[in-house]
């Protein structure tokens, strides 16, 4: 009978300290409590999916009730307890999903039997997954418990958020956050899985799995099962993207050439070819936004900031961007990415955002604005000062000093107020005596009732020009014009 096969996330799960991956600072402060025999009544693992919380409360679980273990604390995995425990089987480690048993009776059960002896061995060992699951009555009946629990009992919490666990609750667990692992590490436990099981797979190949996986061993894991079907023969990293739907590298290459020539057309180009093969257009400005951070990093710390594998990948198209480039591209895309979730026209703000990337070529910082501004500065104020502005704007003077500048000093002096005197209607004027011309007739003198005469239009002085009539044309015409109508008036 074959063996019934076993996916490998299980079946390369820990059964030791030393297999956990990425969480040293855990695994040391639970081998030390062991070494020192200051193990605590209850424990809280927190951590986001796939780093080791269930996988650290068992191994904890099966080192306390290991009858023999190693000099260096790890459980022996041959003893009945650590069989029992391994397959699942044991009485004396009880495992509950908190999300399926999350009421108040589920830990009415627990407070029932948790004086109970151990069966084997030395501890009773209850692990809670997802504890956050728990309604708020679960959590206060769990209480007193966790306060002033059996000498031999053990509660191990695990979760995924922490802060929906009471605080109550909290303050009574040792606390261990576990951090997400590092795609390194991921990508060369995969790479001894590949060992294991006689694959060829190519670095950068192992190197994109664990990135996408974003720190989760067990979802590389998975991820790497399914590529294992998908070929048959050698895993490369453009096999790896076909089999997990992303767009192939060389459309980023290309991207990359259009950037270093400015060819704004393809960003309509790329967007439809992503459009005809069925791409999620999300997803593609994840793995752009993850590829131009990549670039980020590699032009600001170097290559030994990256794997050799992806530094080989990047090489070429790292010349063709500046440090201020890539840095100005990233952070386009982080502002871009949440306004692109919410665009009801996904695929226009996509060529908006690759027309800006490509545009982006020719886009001076304003460092060097202002870095040039500063040196033009510099260089004027060493130079002789710049001449005085022609046609520059003179201060509106006022209506009576116009006026003195209009019109001469003879005329001002001539001209003076002459007494009012009513106007009489005239009448109907009589025929006038005939009367035989004389040769010569003079000129009789006005009277006093006569109407104001005003100079002879030969006596008046026309008014000097002025220095700018350029400038006061216009108001010294209006001027002169207001006075005359005044005198005229009196």
């Amino acid at each position: 009978m074959t063996q019934k096969y076993q996916v490998i996330a299980r079946k390369y799960r820990p059964q030791s300290f030393s297999d956990v991956v990425g969480q040293g600072p855990a695994v040391t402060t639970l081998k030390n409590a062991i070494r020192f025999d200051k193990v605590a009544h209850a424990y809280l693992f927190c951590g986001s999916r796939g780093v080791g919380k269930t996988t650290l409360a068992r191994l904890f679980a099966k080192a306390l009730n290991c009858s023999s273990p190693t000099s260096d604390l790890e459980p022996c995995n041959e003893c009945p307890s650590c069989v029992e425990i391994t397959s699942g089987q044991s009485l004396d480690v009880i495992e509950i999903d908190g999300a399926s048993n999350r009421g108040i009776d589920d830990i009415r059960q627990i407070n029932e039997t948790v004086g109970y002896a151990p069966a084997l061995g030395k501890y009773k060992i209850y692990i809670i997954d997802e504890v956050h699951m728990l309604t708020k009555e679960a959590f206060n009946a769990l209480l007193k418990t966790l306060e002033e629990p059996p000498e031999k009992a053990k509660f191990f919490f695990a979760t995924t958020e922490p802060h929906k666990v009471l605080p109550t609750i909290l303050s009574r667990c040792q606390r261990f956050d576990l951090a997400r692992i590092q795609p390194s590490l991921i990508a060369s436990k995969l790479g001894s899985i590949a060992r294991d099981l006689n694959r060829d797979v190519e670095p950068a190949a192992l190197h994109l799995i664990a990135s996408f996986a974003e720190g989760s061993l067990r979802d590389a894991e998975s991820l790497f099962d399914q590529i294992l079907c998908f070929a048959q023969n050698q895993i490369t990293a453009s096999i790896v993207r076909e089999s997990l739907g992303l767009v192939s590298e060389e459309l980023f290459f290309a991207l990359d050439e259009s950037f270093s020539e400015c060819r704004i057309a393809y960003a309509f180009e790329l967007t439809d070819l992503l459009f005809q093969k069925g791409k999620d257009l999300g997803h593609f400005l994840e793995e752009l936004l993850e590829r131009y951070r990549t670039l980020a990093l590699f032009k600001t710390m170097g290559e030994k900031a990256l794997a050799p594998e992806i530094v080989s990948r990047l090489a070429s198209s790292a010349k063709l961007y500046t440090q201020a480039q890539s840095l100005y591209i990233l952070d386009f895309l982080i502002q871009s990415e949440a306004q692109f979730q919410k665009s009801s026209f996904q695929r226009a703000s996509l060529e908006s955002i690759l027309l800006q990337i490509i545009r982006s070529r020719h886009r001076v910082p304003i460092e060097v604005i202002v870095k040039r501004l500063t040196e033009l500065e510099e260089t004027l104020s060493q130079k002789q000062p710049l001449p005085p502005k022609i046609g520059a704007p003179q201060p509106i003077k006022a209506e009576s000093e116009l006026a003195k500048e209009v019109l001469p000093t003879d005329i001002k002096t001539e001209l003076k107020p002459v007494p009012f005197s009513p106007q009489v209607p005239p009448k109907e004027p009589a025929p006038a005596p005939k009367q035989e011309p004389s040769p010569i007739q003079k000129a009789q003198p006005p009277s006093e009732t006569s109407a104001p005469a005003f100079p002879p239009a030969a006596e008046i002085k026309t008014p000097s020009p002025l220095k700018h009539p350029s400038h006061y044309d216009t108001l010294m015409r209006f001027a002169a014009v207001e006075l005359e109508g005044s005198l005229k008036n009196n």
